[in-house]
């Protein structure tokens, strides 16, 4: 039977739309709204259902223009992050202080890049989520937008004849609402990485701003249980990892935004396999919603990759893998004096190859995983060049994009190797552009020259 209250014959069929969904939203619909939120892959207690109809419901009242609501997603970050966050004590404060301080010193022996202009900070798990939010919407909005489209086409296809109308006009609308959904899973995501991730580089990509260093006390006190490893060393390899990725990136001033525009690029190239979703509407069970949550987590709305996006993130990581494999050589250097040094590592190295915060985030945003077998070979690079050439050398192949190693390199270093001896040793050969440029940075009298822009 009709439900009288809604509007009849002439009624604005998206003014219909919007009844149709408060009804669900005002509890009138058989769908409870727990099993929307766990439809959206968020929490099902009252507080975090509340939270999930509020927005929702602020959706339907707002026009918008299409654009995701990224304020509901650091709302969502922020809670999740404080939800399990305890304060920093004054001891551990000062601990974690002089250990960057010890980093730092120890980094100067081994590495030739500039040293940061900013203190590294002692950041919440909260003030994490804040500070990174910002960059993981815009690594995430390709594939949000992409699942937005490919949702409302489906859904206006799949619907009877008599909604097709209603649903069509109310498009706008639907977006609306698929938007708040994502970013409230966005920040569930984030907010879950608050408590896992150590520092600001743990996820391999510089999430901070420039020259910022950061380490969360709570999790590397978290990393270092169970390890039978005494406290202070577990924080002065952390704080050496970080202070190392953070200085790579100040001094590659290009690589920063190279790797965020990489990833945003791949990310567009993102398309949704329509058949499966039209699977999934047609035969979705609103009592049942896990089969979808799935689908929206998992990856598997995404199809196979073609041959561009396979060369492109072959590309990316490439450039991934040089970046924490150059962070891994030079903290082994920096470390050498750590009686636990080997174990510390190892920990980070399990805990990357079982699927660490770096491949869950990138796969479940952007559809990127991280491959510890290039992070190995990176590792094993760096550590040819820099028993050939030395240090200085090999951090100066950071200093423009055209002098960085190659996919072909990770695979067998001997030919880099060879070209950079031969230029330390001034061969008579002839040299290509960059060869020549090599020679001449192996030739340099150690000055730092200005980077192009």
């Amino acid at each position: 039977m009709a439900d009288d209250s809604r509007p009849h014959e002439g009624s604005n069929p998206e003014d219909e739309f919007r009844d149709m969904l408060r009804d669900i939203l005002s509890g009138k619909s058989s769908i409870d709204p727990s099993q929307l939120a766990g439809a959206a892959g968020l929490p099902s207690d009252p507080a975090s259902v509340a939270a999930l109809m509020s927005q929702l419901q602020n959706a339907l009242r707002g026009s918008g223009d299409g654009r995701i609501n990224w304020d509901i997603a650091l709302r969502q970050a922020q809670e999740r992050a404080a939800a399990g966050q305890v304060s920093l004590e004054a001891e551990q404060r000062t601990q974690l202080e002089q250990a960057f301080h010890i980093a730092a010193l120890w980094l100067d022996d081994v590495i030739s890049v500039a040293e940061l202009t900013r203190q590294p900070q002692l950041m919440t798990r909260k003030e994490w989520a804040t500070a990174t939010l910002p960059l993981w919407s815009q690594l995430a909005e390709p594939v949000a937008t992409s699942i937005s489209d490919s949702l409302t086409r489906v859904l206006t296809e799949q619907a009877p004849e008599e909604l097709q109308g209603m649903i069509a006009n109310a498009s706008q609308l639907m977006r609306n609402l698929g938007g708040t959904l994502f970013a409230m899973q966005l920040g569930q995501v984030v907010g879950q990485l608050a408590s896992e991730v150590v520092s600001g580089g743990d996820v391999g990509i510089p999430l901070l701003d420039e020259q910022q260093a950061a380490l969360i006390p709570q999790n590397v006190a978290d990393f270092g249980q169970g390890l039978d490893i005494p406290t202070d060393q577990v924080q002065i390899y952390l704080a050496v990892r970080e202070l190392a990725h953070a200085r790579l990136f100040r001094h590659s001033r290009w690589l920063r935004l190279h790797l965020i525009t990489s990833i945003t690029e791949f990310a567009r190239g993102i398309r949704i396999d329509t058949e499966r979703l039209e699977e999934l509407a047609s035969g979705f069970d609103p009592s049942n919603p896990e089969e979808l949550r799935l689908a929206m987590v998992n990856g598997s709305l995404i199809p196979p990759k073609t041959d561009a996006q396979l060369a492109a993130l072959a590309r990316l990581e490439t450039m991934l893998a040089l970046v924490e494999g150059w962070v891994d050589v030079v903290t082994a250097q920096a470390t050498s004096r750590l009686p636990k040094s080997d174990s510390i590592a190892e920990t980070v190295k399990r805990r990357r190859a079982s699927g660490g915060p770096a491949e869950s985030a990138f796969a479940t945003l952007v559809g990127l995983e991280l491959r510890p077998r290039r992070l190995r070979d990176a590792a094993a690079m760096w550590l040819a060049v820099t028993d050939a050439v030395g240090n200085e050398a090999r951090d100066g192949l950071w200093g423009h994009p055209d002098l960085l190693p190659t996919s072909a390199d990770l695979d067998d270093p001997k030919n880099l190797v060879a070209r950079l001896t031969s230029s330390t040793e001034g061969s008579g050969q002839d040299l290509d552009e960059v060869d020549q440029a090599l020679a001449d940075l192996l030739r340099d009298d150690g000055t730092e020259r200005p980077h192009e822009e």
